[in-house]
């Protein structure tokens, strides 16, 4: 098997495509974004990732990887397009069907189809099956199905495709072990064969554990906050336990992974699954949660310079981001924003984006919704001589301050902002 087609060129499909290229396989990468397309065929790329840019240029000149907005044959078909929730918060798997659809008249006997887009239980057993045997194919005899969930990290996608274990769920086990050996030629994880379903509700899981350890860290701000403790003290010295290892606090989750697929179990069985349906809950009101703080430190005359607007670190991707909805809400609140994010292209946001210094300019708060790199040591000198009032309010507690004539607050000693007189301002 020499040719693969990857239907998806977003922030997983192109560096897994890019991957295969660049370990003996022809790929060819297809999507609908036509402008998309057209950078990827000139080595450029449309997504920000580490060393992405490079590996993709690589692969390109050597005519190893080209992309295209139609399938064409081949001998491995992977699905790797998104599945967003529609606003019931029940999965919407139009891209899904959409992409196997896409392949059908390219498929002859033997080829393999792995799905790689996260997806909610018994999806491969329920609609992608019928979709491939409805065109006439015997799946698990002519046609080997798999779903393989991606499970890396943005920032670190490169190395985890490659590091990381792959769980790799057959519709029947021949099919299994033909995907199994489609990413062995450059998977050196352990890769693990199981059934579609199990494979389905293990991705799930994973996400699904995060989101609520997430709520649990998040909860204990706001009892901290009431009972004036510092949270974040408390879960450094809880994590000295061998056996605690509770998550970080934040203004909520977000990205395609942590603050969606909880809601793929919840789907299927609500009845049964109200810890995972509260911690969605506690999880989603923390935009409201700085709001509300927000307003204690600022006037709704006053400035507020936004530092970040992607879901985590290092990355470009504002996908379900929190920092968005408190955004949103401030706007709401009449607030006069400034919004400096130096990972997040203007055309992908619907908001005026400035620079460090316009954005501190005449502020009373720094709002940090993001935890950037570029964040971590911040020009002080500039702070204090540029903002109307030098206040710091850190939600991802990754801010290093020297200055005293700085204030600074982040969700340890957030129970002081209730002190705050909006005289300040």
């Amino acid at each position: 098997m020499k040719k693969i087609c990857v239907v998806g060129l977003g922030y997983i499909g192109l560096p897994t495509a890019s991957m295969f290229a660049d370990n003996g396989y022809d790929v060819l990468g297809v999507d609908i974004n036509e402008s998309a397309v057209n950078l990827l065929n000139q080595g450029d790329i449309h997504i920000e990732e580490a060393g992405l840019h490079d590996l993709v240029k690589k692969v390109v000149s050597e005519r190893k990887f080209k992309a295209a907005t139609l399938p064409q044959p081949a001998d491995v078909f992977i699905v790797a397009v998104p599945t967003p929730n529609y606003s019931d918060n029940t999965a919407n798997l139009e891209y899904v069907k959409l992409a196997v659809n896409s392949i059908l008249p390219c498929l002859k006997k033997g080829d393999v189809i792995i799905v790689e887009s996260t997806i909610p239980p018994r999806t491969m057993i329920d609609v992608v099956t019928p979709i491939i045997e409805t065109d006439g194919w015997n799946v698990g005899e002519d046609i080997y199905l798999s779903h393989c969930p991606e499970r890396v990290l943005p920032g670190r996608i490169l190395v985890e495709l490659v590091e990381n274990t792959r769980i790799i769920g057959g519709i029947n086990n021949i099919s299994g072990h033909k995907a199994a050996q489609v990413y062995r030629s450059f998977v050196k994880g352990e890769i693990i064969i199981t059934s579609s379903v199990v494979a389905e509700m293990s991705k799930l899981m994973e996400n699904t554990f995060r989101d609520v350890n997430i709520a649990l860290a998040n909860e204990l701000v706001k009892i901290a906050d009431k009972l004036e403790i510092d949270a974040l003290e408390v879960i450094k010295l809880a994590n000295r336990h061998p056996r605690v290892n509770l998550h970080s606090p934040g203004p909520g989750v977000g990205g395609h992974c942590l603050a969606v697929d909880p809601y793929f179990i919840i789907e299927k069985a609500p009845e049964e699954s109200p810890l995972i349906i509260n911690a969605r809950r506690i999880n989603n009101s923390m935009p409201q949660f700085v709001t509300e703080n927000l307003d204690r430190i600022v006037s709704s005359e006053g400035k507020i310079a936004i530092f970040g607007l992607t879901y985590k670190g290092n990355i470009d991707d504002v996908r379900e981001s929190p920092a968005m909805q408190v955004v949103s809400f401030l706007l709401e609140k009449g607030y006069n924003l400034s919004i400096y994010d130096p990972h997040v292209k203007q055309k992908q946001v619907n908001l005026k984006l400035s620079s460090f210094e316009d954005a501190v300019d005449k502020a009373d708060c720094i709002l940090i919704l993001t935890d950037h790199e570029e964040f971590k040591r911040l020009d002080e000198v500039k702070i204090h001589s540029k903002m109307r009032t030098p206040i710091v309010f850190d939600t991802k507690n990754c801010v290093e301050i020297s200055s005293d004539a700085i204030k600074y607050y982040n969700f340890g000693n957030i129970h002081e902002i209730k002190k705050i007189s909006k005289e300040l301002v």
